[in-house]
């Protein structure tokens, strides 16, 4: 199955994740087959903490893949963002 899940990255005690398009077998940070956006949970006020390719993401739900639960949570955010 191909889900659409968060990849961690960045150093220790400052996280950074990747939105990726993945198999469900490959390792959390592992191989992946499309990297469609990020999420820095420290950016400051000035730094953009979120940024997600919508007709990719559109594309990769219209194909069957499946979003993680923290990814379902950061789409609602972005969208209420993008409505605002």
């Amino acid at each position: 199955m191909v889900v659409i899940r968060l990849a961690r990255g960045g150093a220790k005690k400052r996280p950074f994740y990747s939105l990726v398009v993945s198999d469900s077998r490959a390792r959390r940070d592992g191989r992946f087959i499309e990297r469609i956006g990020f999420y820095n949970p420290v950016a400051s006020e000035k730094e953009e903490s979120l940024r997600i390719a919508a007709d990719r993401l559109s594309f990769w739900q219209s194909q069957g893949a499946q979003m993680s639960m923290a990814v379902e949570r950061l789409v609602k955010v972005a969208s209420q963002k993008a409505a605002a």
